[in-house]
């Protein structure tokens, strides 16, 4: 399959069509006979956040990591703007403008906000040495457009807070132009202020047009930040519902019963607190 059109290309005619910015079509992924994942369908559009939950081995993970790069899926296929895309490895999905920041943020501790800004993608001057002022002013830039309060640019992240340190991994996907952020469980081990921090870059992001996977085990993040919430159990997708039509016991029955809100019953829900 070939590779879709890079973001700085010109808008296809399936965008202007409107079509999903991202869609997960039919993905199956098996380890060792195992099947992780099976037959799953997702999409995502743009200034959207799609919750994506289900318990432990539920298979989320697993078909996320089809769309970062980090485990092709076995069949299936995944497409940017209508059009269908091989996304082999990591490098290939930061090409399509897709960056994955991972509960463990891949942050270097003992260097600042702008060296993690640009690891590995550092800044030169003409004589070739690091650019340090130009590096610190493009982080300045873009950590003032998603956390305004953020002040701590000359400090290693290691003495930041974790609302701060989640903060820096976002901003640096959103610098190198992400259209599309998969986000693993972003507030785990966060604290009710960091919480809140990170939440209002989520709303940020989404009012300038970048769809977000969200996934996470906290039903009440789910509720607050996705307008969809799609839900995997053992390997399947249960189904994909809207926010604003279901209640958060409905979906806690979808997460471990794998029913639909129409096909559960009052006694049913009423066992979950019981």
């Amino acid at each position: 399959m070939s590779i879709a059109p890079t973001p700085a290309e010109p808008t296809t005619a399936a965008t202007v069509a409107g079509a999903p910015l991202v869609e997960l079509r039919e993905i199956s992924v098996a380890f060792g006979g195992v099947h992780a994942v099976q037959n799953v369908t997702v999409d995502l559009r743009p200034g959207e956040v799609v919750g994506l939950v289900g318990g432990n081995g539920a298979g989320k993970t697993t078909l996320i990591r089809t769309l970062s790069g980090a485990h092709p899926a076995d069949s299936g296929e995944v497409l940017i703007d209508g059009q269908p895309v091989s996304i082999p490895n990591p490098r290939v999905a930061k090409a399509l403008g897709i960056e994955t920041i991972y509960q463990n943020l891949a942050l270097a501790e003992n260097i600042d906000a702008p060296a993690n800004f640009f690891l590995g993608r550092e800044l030169k001057t003409r004589t070739g040495s690091l650019d340090d002022s130009a590096m610190e002013s493009a982080t300045r830039k873009v950590m003032g457009r998603l956390n305004p309060n953020f002040k701590n640019f000359k400090t290693p992240v290691v003495s930041l807070s974790g609302g701060q340190r989640q903060a820096i991994a976002i901003a640096r996907a959103i610098h190198f132009n992400a259209r599309v952020l998969i986000m693993d469980e972003p507030t785990a081990a966060l604290g009710p202020a960091e919480t809140v921090q990170v939440r209002n870059v989520i709303k940020q992001l989404k009012s300038e047009g970048i769809g977000i996977f969200l996934i996470s085990h906290d039903i009440h993040d789910v509720f607050d930040l996705a307008d969809r919430i799609s839900v995997m159990l053992h390997g399947r997708l249960v189904g994909t519902v809207n926010k604003t039509e279901v209640t958060t016991d409905e979906v806690l029955g979808m997460i471990i019963m794998g029913k639909l809100p129409s096909e559960v019953t009052q006694t049913e829900l009423a066992k979950l607190h019981g």
